[in-house]
């Protein structure tokens, strides 16, 4: 046969998916002719013709002893040169994963919600007609300085403080009635909170703001812990990096929004409860999605698995990966699943949220409390021209963002794309400060300096290095790393140390910005370099590995005994099929 495509994966003589040893990462593939179920492994190597080159070739006698097997079959008269194009093997790719795509772009509508909240603050409180309504004018009609900061920190720092106590919270009630039901409710008590802001004005004064502010950061919190680990719970290894990553993505779109709403509302209306009412009243839009949207999809199966809802999981896997539940790929990833799941139970019986906080758990927890100084700028934006460069910004956001999720996410993998991300950050940094030290912004000049100009230029670079690491990164790590039974708990802390942080560094940024001027941006260029050596030396790849193989990377359980276990596993749902087909014979013998 040809061979093409490759998606083996390394299990000794098993024959099953792969793509841990495959470098192209089954994505290109050079054809050519080797026997069937042949052992060996695929590496990239230069061809005869530029065409060629770096194109795969079939390595036999592979150490590892990995059985191929070969998704893609050519029959003999085509010719071997003329493979599968890079683009068809992607819609292919994507294709067969579209139930998954389309769970994550359902349930990331709530990350919307997430990037839209953070940024439409700073904007609607430098309205004049904002400040005007609520008493943020002298009386000779300037703006009263002191009022105008306090509420736009306010307005700000209590939806940060609602979502750590909504993240903290979320994972009794996602443990409890799964990931797809939470975060209906979640929606739900976010749209509470939306709804409260939209209503404020005449007698309803800035309470109504703060209170709203408060109820939907709980469910905007919430949301952020729970949509990753749903996400990266239904995704499967193999573009699982990617799809989850889409989290990044949404919260760029959301941020994206939230400049041009505001700056449509900065041109259009000049007066009115429309200037807060319609960027507050917008926010129901991308929660009805997300609630509507949650009833097309099914539930994570790892949680089903582990509420011994069995037969339900291994009906969403084969829902999901669009194969029949009686595929050897189902069986195996719901076999492994099970495997996981029952040493988690041996080892720990039913210690709940006392179990993230164990030696093994902690060692995960700490990884994935990253933090990165790039969310406090966006919530103190003005309007005019600075929002539509924010706009421009928010564009780069996305574009660089987006290229990086889906053509370099897994390719790089998560420790490569971190240090990368983290030196780009911190040189560009220092630079901003160096520049900002020589030459210091003058207030009074007509038009803005080269300087100036250079260090706008160095925040744009500064969002592509971000996007590539920093920004989806962490949200992919932490939903990666943790165990079955413990990735609600682990999630709900990380994400809400994240929200703690952003909390802290919205009170105190204009303080240190007033205070160390550009020794900040040499703060933050010192954070990121350290930040390096952290990945280099402490964080491990998670790239193309399953959830449940965590546990083998961080030792909390031996390959062999994984390995035991999951066959275990297959030899019990193997009975299970053979007493199911012998009862149904004699179901047909007796009609």
């Amino acid at each position: 046969m040809y061979a093409g495509l490759c998606v083996a994966r390394c299990f000794a003589d098993r024959l099953s998916l792969c793509s841990v040893k495959c470098p192209c990462h089954g994505l290109r593939a050079r054809i050519e002719v080797v026997p069937d179920n042949a052992k060996g492994l695929i590496r990239t190597a230069p061809g005869p013709t530029s065409t060629q080159a770096r194109l795969p070739e079939f390595i036999r006698n592979c150490p590892h002893a990995t059985t191929i097997w070969w998704l893609l079959l050519l029959p003999h008269h085509r010719d071997p040169l003329a493979a599968p194009t890079l683009l068809k093997m992607i819609k292919g790719r994507i294709f067969q994963n579209i139930r998954v795509y389309w769970l994550a772009f359902i349930v990331y509508w709530g990350i919307v919600l997430f990037g839209y909240d953070t940024g439409i603050g700073g904007g609607v409180v430098s309205e004049t007609y904002f400040k005007t309504h609520f008493g943020l004018l002298n009386p000779d009609g300037s703006t009263n300085t002191a009022k105008a900061n306090a509420v736009s920190s306010n307005v700000v720092s209590v939806l940060q403080a609602g979502a750590f106590f909504g993240a903290l919270g979320s994972a009794p009630l996602s443990a409890a009635i799964g990931r797809k039901w939470s975060l209906l409710i979640f929606s739900i008590i976010f749209s509470v909170g939306a709804i409260l802001q939209t209503v404020a004005g005449g007698s309803r004064g800035l309470g109504y703001i703060y209170g709203g502010r408060v109820v939907a950061g709980i469910g905007i919190g919430a949301i952020s812990a729970v949509a990753p680990a749903f996400v990266s719970e239904c995704s499967p290894k193999e573009v699982r990096g990617r799809i989850t990553g889409l989290f990044q993505i949404m919260v760029a779109v959301g941020v994206m929004i939230s400049y041009f709403i505001n700056l449509g509302v900065s041109i259009h209306v000049k007066s009115g409860f429309g200037v807060w009412r319609i960027p507050f009243g917008f926010q129901l839009v991308p929660a009805g999605i997300m609630a509507f949207g949650l009833l097309t999809v099914k539930e994570s199966p790892r949680w089903l698995a582990s509420k011994d809802r069995i037969d339900e999981a291994l009906a969403n896997i084969s829902y999901l990966r669009r194969l029949p539940p009686d595929d050897e790929r189902v069986r195996y990833e719901l076999a492994e699943i099970e495997a996981a799941i029952s040493e988690e139970r041996e080892a720990r019986r039913d210690l709940g949220l006392k179990e993230a906080f164990l030696a093994k758990a902690m060692e995960r927890a700490e990884l994935g409390e990253l933090l990165c100084p790039s969310n406090f700028p966006i919530g103190y934006q003005g309007v005019s021209n600075s929002l539509l460069a924010s706009g421009i910004y928010g564009i780069v956001k996305v574009v660089s963002t987006s290229l990086f999720v889906f053509f370099l996410f897994d390719t790089l993998g998560r420790k490569r794309s971190l240090f990368i991300s983290a030196m780009g950050m911190g040189i560009l940094f220092f630079i901003i400060g160096a520049l900002l030290k020589e030459f210091p912004p003058d207030t009074k000049a007509s038009s803005p300096a080269p300087a100036s100009k250079a260090m706008a230029a160095m925040l744009y670079i500064y969002v592509c290095f971000y996007s590539m690491g920093w920004g989806p990164l962490p949200w992919v790590y932490v939903a990666d790393i943790f165990p079955t039974r413990t990735r609600h708990y682990g999630l709900s802390v990380a994400s809400a140390s994240q929200w703690l942080f952003n909390f802290v560094l919205a009170k105190i940024t204009p303080t240190l910005i007033t205070d160390l001027g550009y020794k900040i941006f040499l703060m933050f260029a010192a954070i990121n370099i350290g930040g390096m050596a952290i990945f280099a030396l402490l964080i491990p790849e998670t790239k193309g590995r399953s959830l449940e193989e965590m546990d083998i990377i961080f030792g909390s359980v031996q390959a062999d005994k994984r390995n035991a276990n999951i066959e275990k596993q297959e030899r019990v749902f193997d009975s299970h099929a053979v007493d199911e087909t012998t009862s149904e014979k004699s179901e047909d013998k007796n009609v």
